[in-house]
């Protein structure tokens, strides 16, 4: 019997009690929607980005394991080895993209879930930016569903520039899904507007 996958398991499941618990004490965090998020398949949770709490707040309230995409530089000492036991993977943010590219297309072809940030950088005032259309292409090529998340109150909680964190109240919600026979009909103009409205539709 191999033991890493239940190892594996357990530690994030642990990780992700800890978390909870931290997150619901400090920010009074609350989340919805998670009916929307398919059980299994390849999944695209494409998020607005307000602090550096994000990945960890959409962790606590996906149903399922998330992967995410980091930059190398943070694969060093006890904290690197702490986000990749989690699922995260490292990647070269100065490179042409496409590393990142075939990492994302690896997991999901697996039937894993993978969270991106599509603004690219946190929001500088909480509001939502443009968003970069590169996860339109690894929608399509890995057949994946993507769930639009809405954060709210994340960059009052953490804002770019503080060291530490304020106790403010944060909720997400998860939107409804796009399903890849949705995500094929459209161009990525018009896949990009209906992630972006989702998200902003829930920060109005």
């Amino acid at each position: 019997m191999n033991e890493r996958p239940f190892v594996a398991r357990n530690w994030f499941r642990f990780c992700k009690c800890v978390c909870w618990g931290v997150v619901t004490l400090l920010f009074r965090f609350r989340w919805s929607g998670t009916e929307h998020v398919p059980a299994a398949g390849p999944l695209l949770v494409v998020s607005n980005h307000q602090s550096h709490l994000d990945p960890v707040l959409v962790g606590v309230a996906c149903s399922r394991q998330l992967h995410a995409l980091a930059r190398r530089s943070l694969f060093v000492g006890p904290f690197g080895w702490l986000i990749h036991s989690l699922g995260a993977f490292p990647i070269d943010l100065e490179g042409s993209g496409l590393g990142g590219l075939k990492t994302s297309l690896q997991v999901l072809k697996k039937g894993a879930a993978l969270l991106v940030f599509p603004e690219g950088t946190r929001s500088p005032d909480g509001q939502i930016g443009p968003l970069l259309p590169g996860f339109c292409a690894i929608a399509r090529r890995s057949g994946a569903t993507i769930v639009p998340a809405a954060i709210r109150g994340s960059h009052a909680a953490l804002p770019r520039g503080s060291a530490l964190p304020r106790p403010r109240p944060i909720t997400l919600v998860f939107s409804a899904p796009i399903p890849a026979q949705e995500i094929a009909q459209m161009s990525d103009e018009q896949l990009v507007e209906l992630v972006r409205s989702r998200i902003a539709a829930e920060l109005s």
